[in-house]
């Protein structure tokens, strides 16, 4: 183990996966990512890697297959990235970019089930778009959770230019709000390593390390040419295909004017009956007077002479390697001058001057202190999506959806049935709704649809309501006519065990739908009321709205239960709870019977759950901003960092979340109920199809959480 690295027995496990991304083409992000996962390898034998999108097939894909060779990797390559190039294109054409990220997040879960930790290495350049490219790169880290390590290129530049180059790198990492381990910028010519490392400033939120060039590293071996033009060994020891080619060479002269222009390292280019050039090579090699070359190619599919192979034996065979092509001299010249340095598991040597190198010139000690410390809590919505999914398809539920024939529902409903997220049951007119089906081309097949007026549950439904609701001089023959409404026949086929949740709204009132959920279903013990919260998905995290639909003017008491229910709901979605009490004045400056009742909810929430992360009354900037939180509430263990916001009215509730969602392009999931015994959600009349989904995959989840109780 390296001496610069911690006891690995001794150190608590990496919380936080890398994604390493290159800042321009051809930045050396392969050295770095070697010393990643020799680090993180030092730590678990549970690695695994990942490529976002790869060229062609996985198995040969030139990183996925070191790593898996040299570090002995058990997931199999399909597992160890998200989809091809032309995949991704194709997704990218047609205006996909989310389902994009969708199936690279997917293909990085279900990895990273498998491991302890994950090294991500970023897309290639391959269509010389760079801006693109990292900004989709720096999107995807988001999305996956990772730590983000830009490598940027320092060879061919000077120190401003250096300079100048990271001054974007931040503003492009500021805009993207990307979690930062560190920046390393490679090949920096070794005389402005000092004058550059006075240069940066080593800031906490932006650290920089600095690697020196190294020419032995930037030449390809006769074994990365060997591949990349598809040349068989005709003879050499597996040792020398190692060799860096530092030039390469065109003998078409005669021997004499040939040993002329002989260089260390060359790689000779050569027809192949050019048996004169085969061994002047190999006697210059071993002749004190010449340089050593690094290895010869033949070309023309030409077999060496018999005479000559005899001869070469007898002497123990070539000193180098000799490899043959079926191309001519000038083509073959051509393929060798566009042949990059990359790492094979084999070059030994190469390996092990990278890992120098790197090692060296990065505090690994500093880094891995840092990526334990550093612990990204960011949620996209995306990832808030996802999460979301599979933990409703862990345990399918059956969520009834009463406005069956309404092209919206049924679109969510195809999408919900092909992901196998949950079971549907449609209402309404089946002849209607399947004839829409046909005429929508839509695969709804086997879906279950029930028409409230024809059922057979209908007198069973109508009895369950008269007896409910008799106390209010409801007679049987109403409650017989009310159940043939599909709201009120969804509602009593959750009450009565046939479906786990309802999800209406999208052409019915909310008033319409919720109604019979008050009627029927009820509170939920420890609620005294039913209030909703909204699911705000910004950029970079999932927040808590409530309430923003159902209670217009609740008390000081309705507040406080607001407050605990909607804690609860976070906490249900996997958002820890740390709840901020709004109104217009912050702690106990302002005064004035609004704020009042404010101070008076938050007095009986934290009499009633004094477990909970919760304070007030605070203004919206204090709740969300640390920098305002430092001096209106520097104490506080909620302010600036709030994930649940409470407002005092539904007036601002409402608008609030709507500004947010329109000004800043955030998402509102919702309004999602709270407080009733078994779920029934509402949705807006004017909700797309992603709404629906959603909100169908919350309810799945709520029923989950109700059948633990």
């Amino acid at each position: 183990m390296n001496p610069s690295q911690p006891n690995a027995q001794s150190e608590p496990l990496i919380a936080q996966d890398i994604y390493i991304a290159c800042v321009d083409e051809g930045s050396g992000k392969t050295l770095i990512m070697l010393a990643m996962i020799e680090m993180l390898s030092g730590y678990t034998d549970k690695l695994g890697f990942f490529r976002p999108i790869i060229q062609g097939n996985p198995d040969k894909d030139d990183l996925i297959q070191f790593i898996s060779h040299r570090y002995q990797l058990n997931a199999p390559s399909n597992a160890m990235y998200g989809c091809t190039s032309d995949e991704a294109r194709q997704l990218l054409a047609t205006e996909q970019y989310d389902e994009l990220l969708k199936i690279i997040l997917g293909k990085y879960r279900a990895l990273k089930n498998q491991c302890d930790h994950v090294l991500c290495v970023g897309s290639d350049y391959s269509h010389g778009n760079a801006i693109f490219e990292f900004d989709f790169n720096a999107d995807v880290a988001n999305n996956l959770g990772c730590l983000l390590m830009p490598v940027m290129q320092g060879e061919n530049r000077d120190n401003e230019q250096i300079l100048s180059s990271l001054a974007s790198l931040k503003h492009s990492l500021h805009e993207h709000d990307c979690e930062l381990l560190a920046t390393v910028v490679i090949g920096v010519a070794p005389k402005q390593m000092d004058s550059l490392h006075h240069s940066v400033t080593h800031a906490k939120e932006f650290p920089i390390y600095l690697v020196p060039a190294e020419p032995s590293l930037e030449k390809p071996t006769v074994g990365n040419i060997a591949k990349a033009i598809g040349a068989k060994v005709l003879s050499g020891e597996n040792s020398t295909l190692g060799r860096e080619v530092y030039h390469y060479k065109v003998a078409a002269m005669l021997v004499p004017d040939f040993l002329d222009y002989v260089e260390a390292g060359d790689l000779i280019i050569t027809p192949g009956d050019r048996a004169d050039i085969l061994l002047a090579s190999i006697m210059a090699y071993n002749s004190v007077n010449y340089p050593q070359i690094a290895g010869l190619v033949l070309t023309g599919h030409q077999q060496t002479p018999i005479q000559v192979q005899k001869l070469i034996d007898g002497l123990g065979g070539t000193p180098f390697t000799v490899l043959g092509v079926d191309s001519d001299t000038f083509t073959t010249a051509m393929q060798v001058s566009q042949v990059t340095s990359f790492l094979h598991s084999q070059d030994d040597r190469k390996i092990a001057t990278a890992l120098g190198l790197i090692e060296s010139n990065i505090n690994m000690v500093e880094l891995r202190l840092r990526l334990c410390s550093k612990v990204a809590h960011k949620t996209t919505p995306l990832m808030f999506e996802y999460d979301l999914l599979q933990r409703a398809k862990a345990k399918k539920q059956h969520i009834v959806l009463p406005e069956g024939s309404e092209e919206r529902i049924l679109r969510a409903a195809e999408i919900l049935l092909l992901r196998d997220v949950v079971k549907i049951t449609l209402l309404g007119n089946e002849t209607e709704i399947r004839q829409k089906i046909q005429t929508m081309a839509l695969k709804l097949d086997n879906i279950s649809i029930i028409d409230p007026i024809t059922s057979e549950l209908r007198p069973l439904f109508a009895e369950t309501y008269f007896q409910a609701r008799k106390h209010k001089c409801i007679v049987y023959d109403t409650a017989f006519d009310l159940v043939a409404d599909p709201s009120y026949f969804g509602t009593l086929m959750i009450h009565l065990g046939y479906a786990d949740g309802m999800v209406s709204g999208a052409v019915h009132s909310t008033q319409h739908t919720i109604r019979p959920a008050f009627e029927i279903i009820k509170t939920k013990p420890g609620a005294s009321i039913v209030s909703s919260v909204f699911f705000m998905c910004l950029e970079d995290r999932v927040l808590v709205y409530g309430d923003c639909a159902v209670i217009p003017n609740p008390n000081a008491w309705q507040l406080a239960d607001i407050a605990i229910n909607a804690a609860e709901t976070a906490r249900m979605f996997n958002i820890e709870p740390r709840v901020a009490m709004l109104s217009y004045s912050t702690g106990e400056s302002g005064k004035g019977e609004a704020v009042d009742k404010v101070r008076e909810a938050v007095k009986i929430a934290q009499s009633l759950r004094p477990d909970l992360l919760l304070e007030g009354p605070m203004q919206y900037d204090a709740a969300v901003d640390v920098s305002v939180a430092k001096t209106k509430l520097p104490d506080s263990q909620v302010a600036g960092q709030a994930t649940v916001f409470i407002f005092p009215d539904l007036n601002t509730g409402n608008n609030t979340y709507k500004a947010v969602q329109r000004s800043s392009g955030a998402i509102a999931v919702g309004p999602i109920l709270q407080g009733l015994n078994k779920p029934v959600n509402d949705l807006s009349r004017g909700c797309t199809v992603t709404d629906i989904v959603n909100t169908v995959v919350i309810t799945a989840i709520q029923a989950q959480e109700a059948d633990k109780t």
